[in-house]
């Protein structure tokens, strides 16, 4: 086989999928299907506007929070707790294993670590001058 390695200036979805395609094959073939499911709990004011809320998706038995948003004028309410713990009985109905996110120094390593998650690593300078963490939360034993 021959091949070369060139720089997309402006990557699009088709070269994104390509490039996802095979691996998705890889991974299915070594751990079986994924059967990625989003989840999203909207947080609308009396206009039915989206104000905030939390998206994620179920995969390989595990439930990543991409997103957590909470309405600046609704923090300090338990808002995000109950997004949190609604986005944990979501998981548990789906037989989850666990849940695990991410999130900056700067926002809320605090809240989640007081809602029982684990921190499993961090990336220093990420933006430069602060910190990324990652956190799980099991939801069932280990094997």
């Amino acid at each position: 086989m021959t091949s070369r390695i060139e720089q997309s200036q402006q990557p699009t979805d088709a070269e994104r999928e390509a490039i996802l395609a095979p691996l998705r094959a890889y991974n299915a073939a070594q751990a079986g299907p994924g059967n990625p499911q989003p989840i999203a709990l909207l947080v609308r004011d009396e206009h039915e506007q989206i104000l905030g809320g939390l998206y994620g998706r179920v995969f390989y038995q595990w439930l990543f929070i991409e997103l957590l948003s909470v309405p600046e004028q609704a923090r300090g309410q338990g808002l995000g707790s109950k997004l949190l713990q609604m986005a944990e009985e979501l998981a548990r109905d789906k037989e989850c294993v666990g849940i695990w996110l991410d999130t900056f120094d700067f926002q809320a390593p605090d809240f989640y670590r007081k809602h029982g998650y684990s921190e499993i690593g961090q990336i220093a300078d990420y933006p430069p001058g602060h910190k990324r963490h990652f956190f799980q939360k099991r939801l069932i034993n280990a094997l």
